[in-house]
């Protein structure tokens, strides 16, 4: 069984919420856990999960994000499904994240652009996520760049603290990419009060992470519990 459970994303410096994270989980003896590959969800169940999570979506929020990896990108059952979602959603816009998860075969960005276009075409957003990793390294995202209109960063993705001058070099390189591409840029991974105080020193308004708020489940049926 999967479900989607909602993270928030601030605005530090205005202390706002400017909208929620869907991210994916799916129900194990062990509790609940991310897909291990998240290709190996079925497109019907991706498709319904996503309307039907929607439908319950009437915050009073900017945006609602959902992450596709390429695989899923490709498939048009997944496209319906986040144009539908999108029309549930109006007038809240729904950003679709492309994940830095290997894909099935290599799909040529060229195949990928009137795809996201397609989107964008509909009143929604772009996002680059987790952004030097994966296949979203710098060289394989050059040429979606100008359709984004957000980039992400996740700190978590490499095993060390914001603290971490390596890492912070890597946080900067992104902010100012972003700056320079006048695209938002979310921080991911704030775990406690040092990474938000690094943040702080970097300039970074826009955040996410445990220390603002755990990813909470969405529940579409009574039973649907949390362990």
């Amino acid at each position: 069984m999967y479900r989607f459970f909602i993270q928030p994303q601030l605005d530090k410096v205005n202390n706002s919420l400017i909208g929620y994270e869907l991210l994916m989980k799916k129900k194990t003896a062990e509790g609940w856990r991310p897909p291990a590959n998240f290709s190996d969800v079925p497109s019907h169940t991706m498709a319904s999960l996503l309307i039907a999570t929607t439908k319950l979506l009437s915050l009073k929020i900017g945006s609602v994000s959902v992450n596709i990896n390429r695989n899923q990108l490709m498939d048009k059952e997944v496209r319906d499904a986040i144009i539908e979602a999108q029309s549930i959603l109006r007038p809240l816009r729904l950003v679709v994240e492309l994940t830095e998860d290997t894909p099935d075969q290599d799909w040529p960005n060229s195949e990928l652009v009137p795809l996201i276009k397609e989107f964008i075409n509909y009143g929604m957003d772009f996002s680059l996520d987790d952004c030097g990793t994966g296949v979203n390294q710098l060289d394989n995202i050059q040429e979606l760049v100008p359709l984004a209109s957000e980039i992400k960063f996740a700190i978590q993705n490499f095993g060390e603290k914001l603290r971490d001058p390596d890492i912070e070099k890597k946080v900067i390189f992104w902010r100012d990419f972003s700056n320079k591409n006048n695209l938002r840029f979310i921080l991911e991974g704030i775990e406690d009060d040092h990474d938000d105080a690094l943040a702080d020193s970097l300039k970074i308004d826009l955040r996410q992470g445990y220390f603002y708020g755990k990813p909470r489940l969405l529940k579409l049926k009574p039973d649907d519990n949390k362990f």
